[in-house]
């Protein structure tokens, strides 16, 4: 083989792109070497805090928020069913019409319901929808005047999502307002505790009586079974056979949707007949006392406005058999 100028050029050139090739790979590595191979470095991170160091953050902390002044009220306690009360906003329920109420959160375990009118009678319906075609819970309601005896009663809803159904069945002259609010499930219903007439069982197809005094405003009702259906009938008397509250019941299940209910009871001779509408198969048991006394001393300011002249004054002479 002759070693020529053209074959010598062309055996150095291996040589020259090799050269290339690692001095522009040096050039390309330089930064990382530089910086010490930072590309797999991990950022720097604090070492975490004690209990006590967490202790202290947490005063400091505090220490800087704004206080409260001293004589700033306190926080309202959460609503029970120990005063019914609602402070929802009223809703008209024209006659014939039909409104919802939806709970959607499971949370909600107990709903008050409210319906009242300005003094004319009241005829609804309240039902509870829990799913499609199911109506564990539901109620005819009659009430002679809705304003001296408004309908005042808690709903259990377990296990949410639930709707509260009111239909004014009454003619369109005859609007009602309602007012349904989501009240705290912690406690009993009510305050049986102190209740004049203790749990009795009524069997079914047969009546229970329960008068009261002049001075009891209100009475509380609580029904309940061991788990089977509830069907009631629950009125209030003032004088032989004048109903003036006619609430007709009916619970899937007494156990898990009890009825509580607190109804007004203005005036003299007032009675509650509860009646269990059901087979002899379906007891239910009944707590019903007083919930509010009145504040009057004497018998006639509890007695009942008959004539158009009860307003305390003496009665006219030409009304007056003294004179």
């Amino acid at each position: 083989f002759i070693e020529t100028p053209f074959t010598q050029f062309f055996s150095f050139l291996p040589t020259v792109s090799i050269m290339k090739f690692t001095a522009l790979s040096i050039l390309a590595l330089a930064p990382l070497f530089a910086d010490g191979f930072k590309i797999n470095a991990k950022p720097n991170v604090l070492p975490p805090l004690s209990f006590s160091e967490k202790t202290h953050a947490a005063m400091d902390r505090a220490s800087q928020r704004p206080r409260p002044p001293a004589n700033a009220p306190a926080a309202p306690a959460p609503a029970s069913t120990g005063s019914l009360t609602a402070k929802s906003p009223e809703v008209t329920v024209q006659g014939g019409s039909l409104k919802t109420w939806a709970f959607s959160s499971p949370a909600v375990e107990r709903v008050q319901v409210v319906l009242k009118t300005e003094g004319r009678p009241l005829d609804a319906d309240v039902e509870l929808w829990a799913g499609p075609d199911n109506t564990p819970h539901k109620m005819r309601v009659y009430i002679e005047n809705g304003a001296d005896r408004p309908f005042n009663a808690v709903m259990e809803t377990p296990r949410g999502p639930n709707t509260i159904a009111v239909r004014n069945i009454g003619q369109l002259e005859f609007p009602m307002a309602a007012q349904i609010e989501a009240v705290s499930a912690a406690g009993p219903l009510g305050d049986m505790a102190s209740i004049d007439h203790g749990p009795m069982t009524i069997q079914g197809g047969a009546l229970r009586t329960y008068p009261f005094d002049p001075h009891v405003e209100s009475v509380q009702i609580l029904l309940k079974t061991d788990g089977r259906p509830l069907n009631a009938r629950i009125e209030l008397l003032q004088g032989p056979n004048n109903n003036k509250q006619v609430i007709e019941l009916y619970t899937e299940d007494g156990l898990d949707r009890p009825f509580y209910a607190v109804l007004e009871s203005p005036g003299s001779g007032n009675v509650i007949r509860i009646v269990n509408t059901a087979t002899v198969e379906f007891p239910l048991t009944c707590s019903c006392g007083a919930y509010k006394i009145s504040e009057k001393k004497s018998l006639e300011e509890m007695q009942p406005v008959i004539s158009g002249y009860g307003n305390g004054g003496p009665m006219p002479r030409a009304f007056n058999p003294g004179f």
